[in-house]
């Protein structure tokens, strides 16, 4: 069992303290976020962790390809490796804080394949074309892997189509964990892979000494991912029970790209908290935690890749899942 997380760099304190905790505690990939207007500066952030570890991987986890363009992109992925000495991954998605807080659409999932094989290209030293542009880098001295971010079907399939590795947002119950890796894989048999790519299931993590904090917080994040991973079209086939389509349509309009208490309380009232954290969380106390992590990897789950940008404690949650729960889990 592989295990990292990933956060929203609000500062430079909090930066340097998820380095430590990451390295410290063995987890095995520090993600960092690019949403503008809620954090810092990823590829900042990403330079101080990868000055500051020496084990796990480093990933944009993620960024798009219309915040910035991608040739500037895959300078700056190719960049951070040589700073980390090789660790170094990027993750490019769709968009949703990091798209609608600047006024722009998410991407595609064709526009999303084009992408990821341009950054493969880019990366490998040769030259590669991003429509009217041409770029070169022959000074990168290793290709960093190129993942995708999905959380519909067909961007699912799309990735195991093109790219390195697939961060899934799909669910962590064993029927949303069975159908993602089963978009993964037709896509890569679809295009010819002989390998599927490495799966990445991401989850929310709020592990807190007081499981009611942990419960009261995690609601925020719970609105927040909820509304790209389950979407706005056929939420039956998204595998949302009948009777919670409309509380999760409401959710869908009201929620916000910006979290916060308003978000976790509307969680609440819609009646949708122990649904939304069944499938796209873990969270309470260590013993909380442990079981619903078992309960992932009986599920099938080989990689978790957690954001705690929203925990109630983010260092204290990461420290105590690495301490308490990452062992057990690994000797499961």
């Amino acid at each position: 069992m592989q295990v990292g997380f990933f956060y929203w760099p609000f500062n430079v304190d909090l930066t340097l303290r998820m380095a430590a905790a990451a390295e410290r505690w063995g987890y095995d990939m520090i993600g960092i976020a690019d949403t503008p207007g809620n954090a810092m500066d990823p590829w900042v952030s990403a330079t101080l962790v990868a000055e500051h570890t020496r084990t796990p991987r480093v990933s944009i986890c993620v960024t798009n390809l219309l915040s910035r363009h991608p040739s500037v992109s895959a300078a700056a992925i190719a960049s951070i490796d040589l700073v980390s000495g090789g660790r170094a991954t990027i993750g490019i998605g769709a968009g949703n804080s990091g798209t609608r807080n600047l006024g722009l659409r998410g991407s595609k999932a064709d526009e999303l394949k084009e992408g990821v094989q341009f950054l493969k290209a880019a990366l490998s030293g040769e030259p590669a074309t991003w429509r009217e542009a041409t770029t070169h880098l022959p000074w990168v001295k290793r290709a960093p892997p190129v993942f995708q971010a999905a959380s519909l079907p067909r961007s699912l399939e799309i990735a195991g189509e093109a790219a390195d590795g697939v961060f899934c947002n799909y669910g962590l119950d064993p029927v949303s964990l069975a159908a993602s890796v089963g978009h993964v894989t037709r896509g890569a048999e679809a295009a010819g892979r002989a390998e599927v790519p490495e799966i990445w299931q991401i989850a929310c993590l709020d592990c807190n000494d007081d499981r009611e904090v942990a419960r009261r917080k995690v609601g925020a994040i719970l609105a927040f991912v909820s509304g790209y991973v389950i979407g706005t079209g056929d939420m039956a086939s998204r595998g949302v029970p009948p009777e919670l389509v409309a509380p999760m349509q409401e959710l869908r309009r009201r929620y916000s790209t910006r979290p916060g208490d308003a978000d976790a309380r509307m969680v609440e009232e819609l009646g949708l908290f122990d649904y939304l954290a069944g499938r796209l969380a873990l969270w309470g106390n260590v013993e909380d935690c442990l079981a619903q992590a078992l309960a992932a990897k009986a599920a099938g789950a080989t990689r978790l890749m957690f954001t705690v940008s929203l925990a109630a404690d983010p260092v204290r949650t990461v420290e105590l899942f690495g301490e308490h729960v990452l062992p057990r889990l690994r000797g499961a």
